[in-house]
């Protein structure tokens, strides 16, 4: 790292979204407390204030044209910013700030913006979760990964919506500085846990949770305490004293799944938590309802993109543990 630290780029415009800007920013303020270094400036196309969705304007330090070089570029998403062109102005700006950074990163639909700029061709690539599939049709030579908080194609990494830009800027401090440094920036915010990459944007219990029918939140909370319990339709008809038909009726119109496909989901998110506590393949698969590492191996891998083992060793190696992994 150089005497000027490391320059962190915000190229920002017009009905932004602030979180966007906010939550990595303070996560880059916070890690200089434990020994980074960083620096964030606020950039425009034209060098001037915009306003943000939420109403408030963000001050700016500079023009794209002035900014100088930069290690990271990071472009925000914004309300609106799917559903329009964009101005020439902006894409310019994207181009003469990208040029001879080290690393450029996009928080929710700021992944838009990328992509229009060519800079996502070829490379794997996410967005907001409910614009993954007018993304996927907008740029088809982007490698759209659906269902991530985020995802790195060195040396681009692109994030979900909103909350997720504080995990994206975690996951730079930790590559930049080290596990510790990023656990200590988690503790001082009082963030309740560092997320990996590979992570639901969307959790199926919480989705669930503000169903209005009382006997199948019953249900549905009663999977997520206990993912390994015998969940066959049979099963749920007993708890619920309902027919076997009334419970997929109800399941259909509170989570639109089937049971099944509800419990599995479950299930991999409660393999997932197991996991990046330290868990074994083995007793996760015992606890978590799959039965057999093999069974667990196998629907993980199917629905997360990677095996338990992976997904376990790129947890360990991001921590520090030397990538070994437990018997």
């Amino acid at each position: 790292m150089s005497e000027r630290g490391r320059i962190i780029g915000f190229l920002v415009h017009d009905n932004i979204t602030m979180m966007d800007v906010a939550g990595p920013a303070d996560v880059f303020h916070h890690a200089n407390a434990f020994g980074a270094d960083y620096k964030t400036v606020m950039v425009s196309a034209d060098g001037q204030a915009k306003r943000a969705a939420n109403g408030h304007y963000l001050m700016v330090e500079t023009s794209a044209a002035r900014a100088g070089a930069l290690d990271t570029v990071l472009v925000p998403g914004a309300y609106g910013m799917v559903a329009k062109p964009f101005e020439q102005e902006l894409v310019d700006a994207v181009a003469q700030l990208t040029n001879d950074a080290k690393r450029i990163a996009s928080v929710c639909t700021g992944a838009f913006l990328l992509a229009h700029a060519g800079l996502l061709n070829y490379r794997n690539a996410t967005t907001h979760w409910t614009q993954v599939e007018r993304f996927r049709r907008s740029y088809p030579l982007v490698n759209v990964v659906p269902d991530a908080l985020f995802v790195q194609d060195d040396p681009i990494i692109t994030s979900a919506g909103i909350s997720s830009g504080v995990d994206l800027a975690l996951f730079m401090v930790e590559d930049d500085h080290g596990a510790e440094v990023a656990r200590a920036v988690v503790r001082q915010m009082v963030i309740f846990n560092q997320r990996p990459g590979g992570q639901s944007q969307r959790s199926v219990a919480v989705g669930a949770s503000t169903s209005r029918d009382h006997v199948l939140r019953e249900l549905l909370d009663r999977i997520t305490a206990e993912p390994a319990a015998d969940y066959s339709i049979d099963a749920m008809a007993a708890m619920t004293n309902l027919s076997a038909s009334s419970v997929a009726r109800r399941f259909q119109e509170a989570t639109r799944t089937s049971p099944a496909r509800y419990v599995e989901k479950v299930r991999i998110e409660a393999a997932q938590a197991m996991l990046q506590r330290g868990a074994t393949v083995a007793a996760t698969a015992a606890a978590t309802g799959f039965g057999s590492a093999e069974t667990l191996r196998r629907v993980f891998t199917q629905k997360v993109g990677m095996s338990p083992s992976l997904y376990l060793e790129r947890l360990m190696l991001r921590h520090g543990d030397g990538g070994h992994l437990p018997a």
